[in-house]
């Protein structure tokens, strides 16, 4: 018949994704019958439905095909060769499309008797499916899933879950009750006993008492709490839940206390990256005065002294707490001043880094400068011992009165500058680690190691700049004290000694939340959710309360209006507008 046909090509399209994304996540989505298009999602891409379903493995995403312009229908269609959608789409995708409630029920149906053993030959699992509806019917559903249901090996049935979402709103009086809710889920799963479980996620930027000295695009750093037994909806979490910090953070922010070491680092990254290329991307000149003006000063002042070693066990965060705002400022910028042990190469590398050379010329003019004093004995500068630099053996040499002129030429200018800003960035940020977190793991050797090539050190140095703006954002917001401060470091200590830089990572702190007591109890929450849920047949069932102030599907029309209603100038009576989510799931089981 025409729809065992139907179900048959559903069958075989779907075995055909599956065993494609056996290997890898398919890159491109699929064209279905002309008016749907198929995603797998899963491994490092983010999932869409991760709001509301739990899981870890890979998920049809199915949405309205976008080069379809005419309405959905529940006409059948003739088999069409399968084609790539991208092939079809248009070059600027103004987002996802939702397909008909209706439309996602029939694509669900097909799913569930393709899972169906007694209706069907095929014989593996397909992942969970998931269908972005457009709210058209009463309930308002935005997401309509579909997961098949075990014992063992053998498909048992289909769990299918429906997404419904509403508002904006501020009007706390349109909310369920937490009673309302747990009889209708008592009523859809004939159960008698439930248990529950609340969720609450604060954002700490918008209220943190420093955030005119936060980067807000791009960074986030906000704490999701959790408890046992919620009593009403919107309750406060307690100081005995559970909460974890999650940080999310992007460099560059100009108004941060450390975006001189950003600046620095920039120009550290600018000569390894022409050492590699041959061409350097100098940075325009900041000011009237020039680098060699500088260093001619520099040369003819005290430029050879040692200012003695910088006291880090006297000035340590965990052992004050900084509440006024300017103080913190102020305290976390004293944190990372410059070190007292700076020896003539990194004094060098600081008036060269604060006036910005500007060209190869200007470079090769700076040390023109300082070779010629070296060879006249008008300096007899202080190293490191342990520097094994360009620049090192060049003094080394410059006491036994011979230097060799092509040191002038060619790369070895830039390598030597890129060496002495390396070595002394190095030493900047374990000086930082070393006195504010006291963490054995950088005796390791892995952020320090001279074992490997130029460009793999600077890209260590690259994660511990990562680190230090993470520990000045969360001691700005936070106040972190020194068992807070070790932990997140080792943290992200142990996360960069396997990965690469990432700026999108989410770093997570398990923390007490007496840590922040005044953001649980003084501000709304992003996201508030109940959980309700029993055991039937061996399998939890849940259903889902939860108000956020965005959106749980990104297809969703949204109230342009902001997040905001009722504020006076100071905010001091504002109001969140939610959104209200409500998940809810059903078993059906197979004969």
């Amino acid at each position: 018949t025409h729809a065992e046909g139907k179900r048959l090509r559903m069958s075989m399209f779907s075995f055909r994704i599956y065993e494609e994304g056996r290997e890898s996540i398919p890159e491109r989505p699929y064209l279905y019958e002309t008016d749907v298009e198929i995603c797998l999602v899963g491994g490092s891409c983010k999932s869409p439905v991760e709001r509301f379903w739990s899981g870890s493995s890979p998920i049809y995403i199915l949405q309205k095909a976008t080069q379809n312009e005419e309405s959905d229908s529940m006409e059948e269609s003739e088999p069409k060769e399968t084609l790539f959608a991208s092939e079809l789409l248009p070059e600027e995708n103004p987002g996802p499309a939702a397909l008909s409630v209706g439309r996602a029920k029939q694509l669900v149906s097909l799913y569930a008797m393709v899972q169906n053993p007694n209706a069907t030959h095929l014989e593996v699992v397909l992942p969970p499916l998931w269908i972005r509806c457009d709210g058209s019917d009463p309930d308002h559903t935005y997401w309509m899933g579909a997961e098949p249901l075990q014992a063992g090996k053998k498909i048992t049935g289909i769990n299918i879950y429906m997404v419904s979402c509403d508002g904006p709103t501020a009007d706390k009086t349109c909310f369920a009750s937490l009673k309302e809710l747990i009889m209708e889920h008592k009523r859809r799963h004939h159960s008698f006993a439930v248990t529950t479980k609340g969720f609450a996620q604060y954002e700490l930027f918008e209220v943190a008492a420093l955030e005119d000295t936060i980067v807000e695009s791009g960074s986030s750093i906000c704490v999701d709490v959790t408890w046992n037994t919620v009593e009403k909806i919107l309750e406060t979490p307690s100081l005995i839940s559970a909460a974890t910090l999650n940080i999310v953070l992007e460099l560059g922010n100009p108004r941060s206390p450390v975006f001189q070491q950003y600046q620095e680092l920039q120009l550290l990254l600018a000569l390894a990256e022409g050492l590699k290329t041959g061409v350097v991307e100098w940075p325009e000149p900041a000011e009237s005065e020039t680098a060699v003006g500088l260093i001619q000063e520099f040369l003819t002042g005290n430029c050879c002294l040692f200012h003695g070693e910088r006291d880090f066990t006297t000035n340590q965060l965990s052992q004050q707490t900084k509440c006024d705002t300017a103080a913190v400022h102020s305290y976390i910028k004293s944190i990372f001043t410059e070190r007292g042990d700076l020896d003539f190469a990194e004094q060098l590398w600081c008036k060269v880094r604060s006036k910005c050379v500007s060209s190869y010329q200007e470079l090769v003019d700076c040390f023109t400068l300082v070779i010629k004093s070296l060879e006249c004995g008008e300096i007899q500068p202080w190293i490191h011992q342990e520097s094994n630099s360009l620049f090192h053996k060049l003094v080394q040499e410059s006491y036994h009165g011979k230097l060799e002129a092509a040191f002038l030429s060619g790369t070895t200018p830039i390598q030597t500058l890129f060496e002495i800003g390396l070595n002394k960035m190095k030493k900047d940020y374990v000086s930082f680690f070393r006195g504010e977190s006291r963490s054995s793991l950088l005796f390791q050797d892995y952020f320090i190691s001279t074992s490997v090539d130029l460009q793999e050190q600077v890209h260590r140095v690259q994660k511990l700049h990562h680190m230090l703006e993470i520990m000045v954002s969360c001691t700005a917001l936070l106040q972190f004290r020194h068992e807070n401060l070790l932990s997140l470091t080792e943290i992200c200590l142990n996360y960069y000694k396997e990965n690469p830089l990432n700026e999108k990572h989410v770093f997570q702190l398990p923390i007490r939340p007496a840590l922040v007591k005044q953001f649980l109890q003084n501000e709304y929450p992003e996201i508030w959710k109940v959980e309700i849920s029993n055991e039937n047949r061996g399998k939890r069932v849940k259903t889902v309360w939860e108000v956020s102030t965005n959106p749980s599907a990104e297809h969703m029309p949204t109230n342009s209006s902001g997040l905001f209603c009722d504020s006076t100038v100071h905010g001091s009576s504002e109001e969140k507008l939610y959104y209200i989510t409500m998940s809810k799931c059903s078993q059906v089981y197979f004969c």
